[in-house]
């Protein structure tokens, strides 16, 4: 009976406090019990603004019309409580405590710890139970949470318990509803936001509740067992206020098959932050995926980078290369001074990437490679960087106007597209590089492209050979894959190849010399014969005559001088000119017969030729 009247209780406390805590910034616990001429220590919490920092703080007792001050931070204490009574204030944690010693039954009663001038201020309501013993129910632990951040609660039982069922689960109405256990339920209001982690020594558990809201306020069992059952309980009373300096931006993510997403981790910049981490929700815990200490999973190697602005109080998570098993929850978790934790949703849609282009390129060592990106026209504005990948960063590459090491990032604003262009590409070059989009300081969509380098340095002498080749068989020296991605022969010739082109080209150009010197003699034996043909004049009338229209220039010849033997002849224009008298013509010895080349043959033939025609002309006259 007595635990039946105990649990309504709880519901009814619960149910009230909800109500309360919508809307009061002011928290502290709901009941408070102590032993007879003992004492008990009440905490009050408050937002730390400038404000409540420097207010008047009270302890209040409820009466039929108002609440009688008992203490207060101005000095003043009530009569029944003088020198039993303190008040004291801890501006930098937003906490001010009331100790109450020398308990009497009459100090049971309704009390207000409150910040202001009265009661109609900021006040939360206190119920002082003052017992005769010999023993005090366990309070609730209380936990004063900032909207949006998170709470570890540690959950701590005999070694008993060390097999048994945990769980967490809120007061209600109708019992005590699961929140979590480590059967793998998980309740769908808090699924993504709330973790149990089984601890040392056995028995015991922590609880981890991110991205905390108004509504989340309340009272709360952690236990092992079965609530209402068997096992052991402990609560927890949990306040959630408003009052915030952390911007806490989306928590739900759209991403698309392919595609990235970019996310903003908050966190309060004047903290103390030694480590920042994203991490994979899951039921029975957080899969941690990269670090701000340059640690991260093996498997999201290319595809994942963290970007840390401690100016601003900001991380920056980008995941590309997106697939269906990305959708979850993730955490946002800072660790320090104080710890920090914020959960993200991603969800899967239809859609494409907007930033497309090749995933995988394969290059030769010593050629041009150019790899392109193309984005739609609403990045248009948007700052548009080429990086290199690295489990550190992306490290921003050098645009063109920087251009210092054959490394050229360009951007051609008709086609929408930016390129990433190697001079000559070296074996060092090979990696993952981001070509991605930012606007304001913020990062935006990214694509992932791996570069792989293969073969040995080219010759100098064959690189234009190799650039012409991979001008014909694929864009800007990018070897092309076939359909299997095995790099295709036919577009990407081996160095095998390239030897045997330069072999084939050492055999024909000795043949082509050749050819050449035996095309000169054949000119030059033309054109010699072709001098031998002479350009003569008869009146107006200029011919070439040659000798190959004469067959025998003495069959078709005429004598001039009838009279004169042929002995006697002048030579015309000949070198072996001689003449002959007629007096010793016949006792003279015949002379030697002068051979004529074929120019004076044809000389005299048709110069006997002519005066023959001329003697004709004169006798028909």
């Amino acid at each position: 009976m007595t635990f039946l009247v105990f649990i309504f209780l709880l519901s009814f406390l619960q149910a009230e406090s909800a109500r309360i805590s919508s809307s009061n910034p002011i928290f502290g616990p709901r009941q408070v019990t102590g032993l007879l001429g003992g004492s008990v220590t009440v905490k009050c919490y408050y937002p730390r603004t400038s404000v409540n920092r420097h207010d008047r703080k009270y302890w209040c007792k409820e009466s039929r019309s108002r609440c009688v001050t008992v203490i207060s931070s101005s000095g003043y204490t009530a009569q029944d409580f003088s020198g039993r009574a303190t008040i004291t204030d801890f501006p930098e944690q937003g906490i001010f405590t009331i100790e109450i010693s020398k308990l009497v039954e009459k100090d049971t009663s309704f009390y207000k710890c409150g910040i202001g001038l009265n009661d109609r201020g900021l006040s939360f309501k206190v119920k002082l139970d003052v017992s005769k013993g010999p023993n005090v129910p366990e309070e609730a632990e209380l936990y004063y949470i900032e909207l949006g951040h998170s709470v570890t609660i540690n959950c701590v039982f005999g070694t008993e318990y060390g097999s048994e069922r945990k769980y967490m689960c809120r007061m209600g109405k109708t019992g005590c509803s699961n929140v979590i256990d480590t059967y793998g339920n998980v309740n769908e209001n808090y699924k993504g936001r709330v973790l149990l982690s089984l601890q040392e020594p056995a028995g015991s558990f922590s609880l981890y509740m991110t991205q905390l809201r108004k509504e989340d306020s309340g009272v709360y069992l952690c236990g092992a067992g079965i609530y209402g059952e068997k096992g052991e309980s402990k609560e927890l009373d949990i306040h959630v206020y408003q009052e915030t300096s952390v911007p806490q931006g989306s928590h739900v993510i759209n991403g698309v098959i392919g595609g990235s997403v970019s996310v903003e981790c908050h966190y309060d910049p004047r903290g103390n932050y030694t480590l920042k981490y994203w991490c994979k929700w899951r039921k029975n815990g957080c899969n941690q995926l990269i670090t701000n200490l340059a640690t991260m999973i093996d498997s999201y190697e290319g595809r994942i980078v963290l970007h840390d602005n401690p100016e601003n109080g900001t991380f920056t998570v980008i995941m590309n290369q997106l697939t269906a098993g990305d959708a979850g929850y993730y955490w946002c978790i800072t660790d320090g001074e104080t710890e920090r934790k914020s959960t993200k949703e991603l969800k899967i849609i239809d859609g494409q990437p907007g930033l497309t282009g090749a995933k995988e390129i394969d290059a030769v060592i010593g050629t041009r490679v150019t790899i392109p990106c193309s984005y739609p026209c609403k990045y248009y504005s948007y700052q548009k960087y080429w990086c290199k990948w690295h489990n550190t960063g992306c490290q921003s590459l050098i645009s063109s106007e920087q251009n210092q090491t054959g490394l050229v990032v360009n951007c051609d604003k008709e086609k929408r597209t930016l390129y990433l262009t190697f001079d000559q590409v070296i074996q060092t070059d090979q990696g993952w590089y981001w070509c991605g989009v930012s606007h304001s300081g913020h990062y935006g969509e990214t694509m992932a492209v791996y570069l792989t380098v293969n073969g040995d340095a080219i010759p100098l002498d064959a690189k234009s050979e190799d650039v012409s080749m991979s001008n014909t068989g694929s864009e800007n020296g990018i070897v092309p894959r076939n359909k299997d991605g095995v790099i295709d022969d036919n577009s990407s010739p081996s160095s095998q190849e390239h030897d045997s082109s330069k072999v084939i080209l050492s055999v024909l150009l000795p043949i082509a010399v050749v050819c050449l010197l035996l095309a000169t003699v054949f000119v030059v034996v033309k054109f010699r014969l072709l001098k031998r043909t002479d350009l003569v004049s008869v009146g107006s009338y200029r011919t070439n005559i040659s000798m190959s229209e004469f067959e025998n220039s003495r069959d078709y010849g005429a004598k001039d001088n009838m009279g004169i033997n042929d002995a006697q002849e002048t030579q015309l224009g000949g070198v072996d000119e001689f003449i002959t008298t007629p007096g010793n013509a016949e006792g003279a010895e015949e002379p030697r017969k002068v051979k004529r080349d074929s120019k004076e043959e044809a000389d005299i033939a048709y110069s006997t030729f002519l005066l023959q025609a001329n003697k004709v002309a004169q006798g028909e006259a």
